[in-house]
């Protein structure tokens, strides 16, 4: 791989004034995609429409040079229904791209200037670098790379375009022609010689990422994979293990040995039987197997044991451009759940100061509790994601948070995480955990006890914090032999804590249950 310099794609106009919709189209090998979101500096992007349309625009390319001109004239009947919906949904910008089909093809700048003309859509060609710096600057939004190093991995229809990064700071990329497409039509997948076929992209694969880096250096290195191969890896990962499957798989983890068991399971199915796989979207049934040799072969190349899936690339990297976002990485892992209570227009100094009290209690009663160590970041999402069904309602909000919680498609949470999390958030008021309610004890008993202990913390946390004043310091406890007590310091000296101390001791009782004794909260004595 090379070293790329900058994550940096040219200009654009005008950032875009907050409340502004901005609009992105990627025309890739396999399909073409528009996005329409609504900017707004403090809430960040928020996606107002999607369409998708499956061109196939490498189809025929790797035996001609060339753009099919069928396959031309459907692709721009889909971006003129784009460029509709781009107008309907009142967007001020739209910047839009094509990587590398358009890019290879002999007839690619004929394609943009019909495009340009006929669809009215300012299409512009990028080179690989560039779209592996846009997919970069879409992962580095949304994860915390500051302190490792990184593999992200986009596969396309034509390519596979991969970039290094250490600390946050990208030191190579690479555009290799492995798109699932492209190796798809190379290494044809016939119903009765699979398995033969799988075997030889896979060689393919190797041979050509072996070239492509020092891999010594990445070994073990963290790898994130973007793009729809990646996507319908998770779905099917999680059909699989029987977990809840929405299509939020945005930071779900994926084990390299379920890629190679998917692998070896789906080269097994005909093309019809794949095109029934819980998961998989039917019309990537063909190209799949593809897509997941070229995954396999990366992750044992860089030692990995499992890979992280974005749900976003190429052309939220675009959005981000328009508006200006940071080209470096993430550095707090919460940002992208502090971005969603901004979007549910939640109270952003209650959950704060929520999170800072439940997570004094868990330091100072987790290890009693047996807490495991990957319990504390589940309390503090859940800590910061608790009211946000408020957006909904206030009477039912427990219930509309747990619903927001599983189904919002940018949280970097894995499907475990996600359910634990969204449960915790629905026990923080009324009822605790029930055997009555069927997502709860649909859950094993060791995650039904992570709920129950997380959420008998969380509810204590928000009694401190009753009035949304957010009055009270810290929070000392004490356990005794038949009693927890719970001593609360006001910011100000003798500030009267007496509603936060109630609240707390009205919301003990799942903590009690738990202790097996009595809590009580009271202010604390100079």
């Amino acid at each position: 791989m090379r070293g790329s310099g900058s994550a940096t794609t040219g200009s654009v106009a005008t950032r875009p004034a907050p409340g502004d919709r901005i609009a992105a189209i990627d025309v890739g090998s396999n399909s073409i995609r528009l996005v329409v979101a609504e900017y707004d500096p403090e809430q960040g992007l928020t996606i107002i429409d999607e369409v998708r349309d499956q061109a196939r625009l490498a189809t025929g390319l790797a035996s001609t040079g060339m753009l099919d001109e069928a396959t031309m004239d459907r692709a721009i009947e889909g971006l003129q229904r784009m460029k509709e919906v781009v107008t309907r949904r009142g967007a001020r910008q739209l910047t839009a791209v094509a990587t590398s089909a358009v890019r290879e093809a002999g007839n690619g700048a004929a394609f943009v200037a019909r495009v340009r003309k006929e669809a009215g859509i300012p299409l512009r060609i990028i080179d690989g670098e560039t779209e592996a710096a846009l997919s970069w600057r879409s992962v580095a939004h949304h994860f915390p790379l500051t302190k490792t190093r990184a593999l992200v991995a986009d596969i396309g229809g034509g390519s596979l375009e991969l970039i290094g990064a250490v600390n946050g700071l990208i030191e190579t990329t690479a555009s290799l022609p492995l798109g699932a497409v492209r190796m798809t039509e190379r290494f044809p997948i016939d119903e009765r010689g699979a398995v033969r076929a799988v075997r030889a992209i896979r060689k393919a694969a190797r041979k050509k990422l072996k070239r492509a880096a020092t891999w010594r250096a990445w070994s073990g290195a963290v790898v994130i994979g973007s793009g729809g191969t990646f996507t319908n890896l998770a779905r099917m990962a999680l059909e699989r293990r029987g977990q809840v499957s929405t299509d939020a798989v945005h930071g779900e983890v994926v084990t390299a040995a379920e890629v190679e068991q998917l692998l070896e399971w789906l080269a097994t199915r005909t093309l019809e039987e794949r095109r029934n796989v819980p998961g998989l979207n039917p019309e990537r049934a063909d190209i799949i197997l593809a897509g997941l040799a070229v995954t396999a072969e990366l992750l044992d190349l860089a030692a990995a044991p499992a890979v992280r899936v974005s749900g976003f690339g190429l052309r939220e990297g675009l959005l981000l451009e328009m508006v200006g976002g940071t080209t470096g990485p993430v550095a707090d892992p919460l940002r992208p759940l502090r971005e969603f209570v901004e979007r549910c227009q939640g109270d952003r100094r209650h959950v704060e100061q929520v999170r800072t009290l439940a997570l004094s209690l868990y330091d100072q009663l987790g290890e009693g509790l047996g807490c495991g160590a990957d319990e504390r970041f589940l309390l503090e999402a859940a800590a910061l994601l608790h009211d946000v069904g408020q957006m909904v309602s206030y009477r039912q909000h427990h219930k509309h948070s747990y619903q927001l919680i599983l189904h919002a498609d940018r949280l970097n949470l894995s499907a475990r995480d996600r359910s634990l999390v969204a449960l915790i958030s629905r026990y923080h008021r009324k009822r605790g955990p029930s055997r009555k309610h069927d997502e709860y004890m649909a859950m094993p008993e060791e995650e039904r006890a992570v709920v129950r202990r997380l959420s008998g913390l969380l509810r204590v946390a928000d009694g401190l914090d009753r009035g949304h004043t957010s009055i009270v310091e810290k929070v000392r406890t004490r356990l005794m032999e038949h009693r927890l007590s719970v001593r609360v310091v006001p910011r100000l000296a003798g500030a009267d804590v007496s509603l936060e101390c109630w609240g707390a001791e009205r919301k003990a009782d799942v903590l009690a249950a738990l202790l097996e004794r009595d809590v009580t909260v009271a202010p604390a004595t100079i």
